[in-house]
């Protein structure tokens, strides 16, 4: 209203000097006061909001359906009460949205892949529609790769190149160390002081399911340990608290008895079935363990809160134990309890360990590598970062190495 009143007062005044007549009867405003002209009202009263640079392009890094529309608003416009986003495909318009001002990005997903979309955007002030935009269109594409990940890209593929690289090496007959772990290599002392006692070896798989990558894991141990039994001819007893790892367990030691030459002396019901029920299966087991009083226990693959009630009542009786798990919160009752203790990896390590076939070897061998460089990475960025305080190319190496190893 003040823009309007300085206006009038302007071709009043040059009027009266006679340099700008004005025509009479409403006819065209006389060249020059075009820019004192007053935004033209929409209908209802509302002020005309303009839009500026509005556009539509695809989401980047995205698996594609998704569109970015930014804009922003006239310099001179009032602000809206909010803005409604329509999108139209195909000659139909429909409602992608309605925002409130403040906002200049809107993200419209769900989108048909490969489909133009065509947005305009409608200001509302007052109840009423204030203004509309030029339209502005895009077509929604997959990316094939993320910008943001490019750098472990690159990463990852040095590792899995390290990685086929010991493989390759482990084909061609080439050594491959490994370091040795003292609880895989006590597995023919624990039997063999079995055998010599005239007691059962006892073998715990854990409580959690096959689907569980610990008893997995277990399984491969557990071929070993019927192997020797088998070979020393110790009685082997593995009872389980879930019948799919009963039954796995079954055919693991039946086809270790088989490659031993004893198939004879496979007794399926020393591989049965307890309980689901976690503290049901500790005191069956328990029980077990105090009448058959086994010369070693194995405990391998995942344990919670009857951890310690398993290795204790095993270390009462006297047997030499071997656990090993991933859970981190049980790993310390085992080291108190037990002789030998595969600790977190060592227990997935263990398959590699005791087949020395040369695929899981070379993998075991490139995992190690890539964790060592990993370790690199992470100390060389630490030292970087802190160096930067007062180094500015130690700045500079620390944003790089946080650039490639970032994950967005």
């Amino acid at each position: 209203m003040r823009i309007d009143r300085v206006c009038t007062t302007l071709l009043v005044l040059a009027q009266v000097a006679g340099s700008q007549p004005v025509p009479a009867g409403g006819g065209a405003p006389p060249a020059g006061s075009a820019a004192c002209e007053p935004a033209p009202a929409m209908p209802g009263g509302a002020a005309n909001i303009s839009f500026e640079s509005v556009t539509a392009v695809d989401a980047p890094n995205d698996a594609g359906g998704a569109l970015e529309l930014s804009w922003a608003i006239g310099a001179d416009s009032p602000l809206a009460d909010s803005i409604r986003i329509i999108r139209a495909s195909g000659g139909v318009e429909t409602d992608a949205g309605w925002i409130l001002p403040g906002t200049d990005l809107f993200i419209d997903e769900g989108l048909d892949e490969g489909t133009e979309y065509v947005y305009t955007l409608e200001a509302w002030s007052g109840g009423a529609p204030a203004g509309r935009s030029e339209p502005a269109s895009a077509t929604p594409s997959a990316q094939w790769i993320h910008s943001g990940r490019v750098g472990m890209l690159v990463i990852l593929t040095l590792l899995a190149g390290v990685i086929f690289w010991y493989i390759d090496r482990g084909r061609r007959g080439r050594p491959l160390f490994i370091r040795e772990i003292a609880g895989l290599s006590a597995v023919d002392d624990a039997v063999g002081r079995a055998t010599e006692m005239g007691r059962p070896v006892l073998y715990i798989p854990g409580i959690m399911d096959m689907d569980d990558i610990q008893t997995i894991a277990s399984m491969v141990i557990l071929g070993r340990v019927a192997s020797k039994t088998a070979e020393y001819g110790a009685g082997l007893l593995v009872p389980n608290t879930r019948s799919v790892v009963m039954s796995v367990a079954q055919e693991v030691v039946k086809e270790a008895y088989l490659q031993a030459g004893r198939p004879d002396a496979f007794r399926r019901d020393n591989i049965n079935y307890l309980t689901d029920d976690q503290f049901g299966y500790a005191a069956g087991v328990d029980g077990i363990m105090v009448r058959q009083r086994p010369a070693a226990i194995f405990l391998l693959g995942t344990f919670y809160a009857e951890s310690l009630i398993l290795a204790e009542t095993g270390k009462s009786v006297g047997a030499i134990q071997i656990a090993g798990t991933a859970m981190p919160s049980q790993l310390p009752f085992f080291i108190a309890a037990c002789d030998y203790t595969l600790i977190g990896e060592e227990l997935f390590a263990a398959s590699a360990y005791l087949s020395r076939e040369p695929k899981l070897l070379g993998s075991l061998k490139g995992q190690d590598s890539a964790k060592l460089v990993i370790m690199l990475i992470i100390a060389a960025g630490v030292a970087a970062a802190t160096a930067g305080y007062w180094w500015e190319p130690g700045a500079r190496i620390a944003d790089f190495l946080r650039f490639i190893t970032h994950v967005e």
